[in-house]
């Protein structure tokens, strides 16, 4: 499984932000109860999960309730637990701070899923809209490629036209990702190498394919995104084949 850039560092900042905010509150260990100091690492764990996935959030709690025992319990610098009430406070850091750091991965998973939708729907309008006003189903293809290479996050994107030639991996129409000879876990591996097809298909007619190039270590976009990326190559299908079918009724 590949992380992204945000989330990598979120997992680190999972394991060293709780210790340095722990160590960061030695001055007040005399002054301010253990609860409250406990209070101030889950704050620590909320930033984090806000930051990055689950997996920070709950490496954040764990290490949030691990440096309180280390630091601000009896005995000190050391992992064992000397008073009850200690005892009690640390195991509620972890888990009140395993349950907010799932509570705060999942509202910014929400919210990103929220705004991918919406974003995937003006897709989907912007290419309408543009195979609606145009007479050219040129035009529809410029606007889907410039539409798979945001939604992907392409490198590059470009048609060929009416060809099929050579046997690249395959962006199928279930979203999933097939490469010749290969079981591909597109979720685990990541993108192939190389270029990948996306075959622009309506009615059961083949009107060319997409040729799309991943940035270089690039993290594989959603499910989601694949499948838009699969209705917008059936719009430039459906332009292309509108323009073979009014040829053909041409004297």
């Amino acid at each position: 499984m590949r992380f992204s850039v945000r989330d990598t560092v979120a997992i680190v900042a999972g394991a060293l932000v709780p210790f340095a905010t722990a160590a960061a509150l030695l001055p007040l260990r005399a002054s301010v109860t253990h609860t409250n100091l406990a209070l101030l690492l889950v704050v620590v764990v909320v930033a984090v999960s806000a930051l990055g996935n689950r997996l920070a959030g709950a490496l954040a709690a764990v290490s949030a309730a691990v440096w309180f025992d280390f630091f601000h319990t009896e005995p000190y610098q050391s992992f064992h637990i000397q008073d009850r009430a200690d005892a009690e406070t640390a195991v509620l850091l972890l888990v009140v701070g395993l349950i907010v750091s799932q509570l705060a991965a999942r509202g910014r998973t929400l919210k990103r899923v929220a705004v991918m939708d919406a974003s995937h729907l003006e897709r989907l309008h912007g290419t309408t809209r543009v195979a609606r006003a145009s007479t050219s189903s040129d035009d529809v293809v410029q606007q889907v490629r410039q539409e798979l290479t945001e939604a992907l996050e392409l490198r590059a994107c470009r048609f060929e036209y009416g060809v099929l030639t050579g046997r690249p991996p395959r962006l199928e129409a279930d979203g999933s990702v097939t490469v010749p000879g290969w079981i591909w876990d597109l979720e685990r591996q990541g993108w192939p190498d190389g270029e990948i097809e996306l075959r622009a298909v309506v009615h059961g007619r083949y009107q060319g394919r997409f040729m799309l190039t991943p940035a270089a270590g690039a993290v594989s976009p959603p499910l989601e995104s694949r499948l838009v990326a699969v209705d917008l190559a059936a719009q430039a299908a459906a332009a292309l084949d509108d323009d073979v079918v009014s040829a053909d009724r041409r004297p």
